[in-house]
């Protein structure tokens, strides 16, 4: 019998490598999900019900992966953005209303991001006050998404992604009983009261959020065309679109999940229910699970505000150029696009500003998820009637399966939608 090769390490690093250059866009989306304004959400999931929402997790996956995928797919075989297919096959108000509705729902989550940022550096260097770190950052961000072409930007937020498996390590850095946590992962737990269901809502809405649709469908057309050899989106291509989609949206589910899981085991058990804000998260650690976990919590926020932001801002101003037929893309240069990055820095700006305006970061959250919240349900709708149009995707129309999971989600979505406002308005 012939013996089978034990893998060597050369050979491991290989398949590494070649699982790491086939993720792309997808990985990006998903990782961007889980910005300081969701980790704000999910560690108040946490510490507000310990363990009773981690269940939600296995939920928003497969609803979540199933509209990133259309959105992708959309970007790909039209080879271009989510609003030039509705601008060139849909209604002009549905572009118009679709506006209205993303460019302050995004201001205000970059400003919540932005601020949330802040906090938590003065958390760590308090002599500095918040604001000078909100500006340092603002900076940053808005250098290196001018500087630096599609492929450099792309490559620094893939790396970037790391940074979320910190999140997945903090709680191996305390005591969890697995069996219980077991428990909650696939019992789920369903309290009738308003603060039960409004935390339930607040996840699906910061999970499932529009700007990732625009984001996901263009960067898969600039992807495409950004490659040095002509790109075929055949049965292939799409396979390996939907695989790292797929593998974006996993990534950011398990860490909604650890979050979740190391506020529900520490917080929540230590008596801490109400967490308003990010930086109220990686305090209360500090003493509970000690100065490593609180760190490592504190960085990994900080990471993902310097991911998050430039998708945000990114998506916006793909919106509105595509909208007014202005030139776009991160592959040009400032002076090939000006109208591209001034909506980017426009943006930023008005995010940093809000601080200064005296809107807290709760408020901007409320505002977003309200927003979020509306747009959602319509959004997917329409996802769901391009990916169903031949006219737009010839024969990579949706399946049985796409569907199922594209209506099951917008029925959630709406149900969602109407209770934000509800939940807000009481």
């Amino acid at each position: 019998m012939k013996k089978t090769a034990k893998p060597t390490p050369e050979k491991f690093t290989v398949r590494i490598k070649k699982f790491w250059s086939s993720l792309g866009p997808g990985l990006i989306t998903g990782a961007s999900d889980d910005d300081p304004s969701g980790i704000a959400t999910y560690s108040q999931a946490g510490a507000g019900f310990g363990l009773a929402t981690l269940w939600t997790a296995l939920i928003t996956f497969p609803l979540m992966a199933a509209v990133q995928e259309m959105c992708a797919r959309i970007g790909a075989v039209t080879s271009t953005g989510l609003t030039g297919v509705l601008k060139k096959h849909y209604p002009k108000s549905f572009l118009f209303l679709m506006m209205l509705f993303s460019f302050p729902a995004i201001i205000f989550n970059i400003g919540a991001d932005i601020e949330s940022m802040g906090a938590v550096m003065h958390l760590l260097f308090p002599a500095i006050p918040i604001f000078l770190f909100e500006i340092v950052f603002t900076a940053i961000i808005l250098f290196v998404v001018i500087r630096y072409s599609y492929h450099q930007l792309s490559g620094i937020l893939k790396w970037l992604c790391i940074v979320l498996f910190i999140y997945i390590i903090i709680p191996f850095l305390v005591k969890v009983d697995w069996a219980n946590v077991a428990k909650h992962t696939f019992v789920p737990t369903i309290k009738l009261d308003s603060d039960f269901l409004q935390i339930i809502v607040a996840i699906l809405g910061t999970t499932i959020s529009p700007y990732l649709f625009f984001w996901q469908a263009t960067m898969e057309a600039e992807d495409i065309s950004n490659q040095q050899k002509t790109v075929v989106v055949d049965k292939l291509f799409l396979r390996k679109l939907k695989f790292d989609t797929y593998v974006g949206m996993f990534l950011s589910n398990l860490v909604m999940f650890f979050i979740i899981l190391t506020t529900g085991v520490v917080l929540y058990g230590a008596g801490i229910h109400n967490i308003n804000t990010v930086d109220q998260a990686a305090t209360a650690l500090a003493p509970l699970a000690g100065n490593t976990a609180y760190i490592l919590f504190a960085v990994g926020i900080i990471g993902t505000g310097f991911l998050a932001i430039p998708v945000l801002a990114g998506s916006l101003s793909y919106i509105v150029a595509e909208t007014f037929d202005m030139k776009q893309g991160f592959q040009k240069k400032f002076t090939e696009a000006p109208g591209f990055y001034l909506v980017i820095s426009i943006s930023l700006i008005a995010g940093l500003g809000m601080d200064f305006l005296g809107i807290s970061p709760m408020k901007a959250l409320i505002y977003t998820a309200i927003l979020y919240g509306l747009t959602a349900p319509f959004m997917i709708g329409i996802v769901l009637h391009i990916c169903n149009n031949k006219k737009v995707m010839g024969d990579s129309v949706n399946g049985r399966g796409s569907n199922a999971l594209g209506i099951l989600t917008l029925i959630l979505m709406s149900i969602c939608g109407g209770a934000l406002v509800y939940f807000q308005f009481q």
